[in-house]
């Protein structure tokens, strides 16, 4: 049977960890967690040592791409099979977990992807959002020729291989399109699985109608560069 880690990320989710963590514990306690804390503003530090949590503390805060990182090392040195990142905001039903675990474990796939928008079920977001995603999944797919609808879904697993990559090198900020232009460009066999996700209850999205525009321009060039930089090294 396969070690599995869960990992979340999570910048002041003081709110909806508790009832993730036993959520977890519920319906799937064959699964191992690891909450990284990203050097949270409010009582996530203080929640999560009275719940005697897994979890980290980062001593500063790195965004969402060095959160997830360190739970890629810390799956790599405590050499799990497959890692699977989560949010820590809940929108993300654990139920799914199992059937990433499967597709893995059966090798059809190195890195499954949750996606809200094949069955199109649960929380789909904002029709502004929808559009700004198609978008980067066609730039993905003229990029490196992956075929992925839900580019922007932080529902993830990976298998040892994309383990071991992710904890040397993961983008830093808005990283989850350009991991699908890298673990593509590195020979992965990626998969969609239909998902239903929940809209958030607690806390706020990192994106607001503001940095949108920057959220689009900044993730296209960094998946163009990725293309880039790592056509040339492979």
């Amino acid at each position: 049977m396969s070690k599995v880690l869960l990992i979340i990320p999570a910048y002041n989710e003081e709110e909806s960890l508790w009832s993730l963590i036993e959520e977890i514990k519920t319906v799937c306690p064959y699964v191992d967690y690891l909450v990284v804390n990203d050097c949270s503003s409010d009582d996530t530090d203080r929640l999560l040592s009275e719940l005697g949590a897994n979890y980290i503390t980062l001593p500063c805060n790195m965004g969402i791409g060095g959160a997830v990182q360190s739970g890629y090392r810390y799956a790599a040195q405590n050499e799990y099979d497959i890692a699977i990142q989560i949010d820590g905001d809940g929108q993300h039903d654990v139920r799914f977990v199992k059937d990433m675990v499967k597709l893995i474990e059966d090798k059809q796939a190195d890195v499954v992807i949750g996606s809200r928008f094949i069955d199109k079920e649960g929380f789909q977001s904002s029709q502004a959002r929808r559009i700004g995603i198609r978008i980067l999944s066609m730039l993905i797919r003229l990029m490196c020729g992956a075929k992925v609808k839900d580019v922007t879904s932080g529902f993830r697993a990976v298998n040892r291989r994309f383990i071991e990559l992710f904890a040397e090198n993961y983008p830093d900020d808005y990283p989850e399109p350009e991991v699908i232009v890298t673990a593509k460009l590195y020979g992965a066999v990626i998969k969609e699985l239909p998902v239903v996700m929940r809209e958030r209850t607690t806390g706020k999205s990192s994106i607001n109608l503001k940095r949108s525009i920057y959220y689009m321009i900044k993730v296209s060039l960094a998946i163009i560069i990725c293309r880039i930089s790592l056509g040339f090294r492979r």
